[in-house]
């Protein structure tokens, strides 16, 4: 069995989904109600490959809501106690999405291995974050020529270099596509300088002089809500993909010329019959998931049950190469940018 444990955009949202599953006495409450409440296993599910092959697999609610980000203990506990219910449900291999990846790599949940009466086992859980960075690279492999650009003379910035995601997308960037210069953009110069010699090239630059040289941005960073970027200074065409969380890239930059795709979503080759997708606003929640979240999935299918994405820096391509070919074997598409919401050719 697989498990997914997300959490809704909103606190808004929050309520109103626990409204609809009959849990009055945490809807009612108050963020503080909120920072206490249990996880909750909400949904199962049966998925089928196109070979036939069914798997099952569980939606876990951490009832961890973005307005809890500055509460870090509360936080800590949502992502923890959401692993700890899915390990006691008997779940093989469990995604951690949204926020819950990121509070657990940014908060080194690592060191709380022991929870309550519960040792969590590791290998029963990944951050996706392997899928991620493949459907990301293949998003650009397939849409940037689409818009008249050629990668092989163009210059691809990643902003969010150093990150686990990134640095992978770097290593696949150099060594596979070829673009013909990578512009590194991360906030500290020492896991930059390490990462450009790793790839033994690449051009660190800072956020403001990267976007204008950049034929295709790939985001992998949070994003302030306070940046502005001042569209009539980009190429045009320009390729930009919305690879971090939540995906808000659209409604800060728009222009002739500038597209804008939202990085890290697949679409399943038929409908699912499961109600969880909803809560991220897919626009087609029976078929569309994030990457992190098919993971979990393909590892199910391919019965490879163990933590493929951990730790930070450590996705190699030949971890790549296999989720890839085990995405596009098991009914999954990348996301076309003619569409953003209608899959393309894998």
């Amino acid at each position: 069995m697989f498990g997914l444990i997300g959490h809704s955009t909103s606190f808004k949202d929050a309520r109103l989904k626990a409204m609809e599953l009959g849990y009055d006495h945490i809807a009612e409450g108050d963020l503080d109600v909120w920072c206490s409440a249990p996880p909750q296993l909400v949904e199962h599910v049966k998925v089928v490959s196109p070979s036939g092959n069914t798997i099952e697999g569980a939606y876990i609610d951490s009832c961890f809501v973005p307005e809890m980000l500055g509460r870090f203990k509360a936080a800590r506990r949502k992502v923890l106690n959401a692993m700890e219910l899915a390990q006691k449900k008997g779940i093989n291999i469990t995604a951690l999405g949204g926020f819950t990846s990121i509070i657990f790599e940014n908060f080194n949940l690592l060191q709380h291995k022991n929870i309550r009466n519960t040792t969590l086992e590791w290998e029963r859980f990944t951050t996706g974050n392997t899928h991620t960075a493949w459907v990301i690279c293949r998003q650009l492999e397939i849409n940037a020529p689409s818009i008249g650009i050629d990668l092989k003379k163009s210059r691809v910035a990643v902003v969010g270099a150093t990150g686990d995601i990134g640095s992978a997308i770097c290593r696949w960037l150099s060594r596979r596509t070829g673009v013909a210069e990578l512009i590194l953009v991360a906030r500290q110069e020492k896991p930059l300088l390490e990462l450009q010699n790793e790839l033994g090239g690449g051009r660190i630059l800072g956020l403001k002089d990267a976007l204008p040289e950049a034929d295709v941005v790939v985001w992998v960073a949070s994003m302030p809500r306070t940046l502005e970027i001042d569209s009539s200074k980009l190429r045009n065409p320009c390729l930009m993909i919305d690879g971090g969380y939540p995906k808000n890239l659209d409604g800060k930059v728009s222009g002739e010329g500038v597209h804008v795709l939202k990085g890290g979503i697949v679409e399943f080759f038929n409908d699912i019959g499961w109600n969880m997708m909803a809560l991220a606003e897919m626009e087609k929640p029976q078929r569309q998931m994030f990457a992190c979240f098919a993971e979990a999935m393909l590892l199910e299918f391919e019965n490879c049950h163990t933590n493929f994405s951990w730790g930070r820096n450590n996705i190699t391509l030949e971890k790549m190469d296999f989720i890839g070919e085990a995405s596009v074997r098991n009914g999954f598409k990348t996301l076309n940018l003619n569409n953003p919401y209608q899959a393309a050719a894998a």
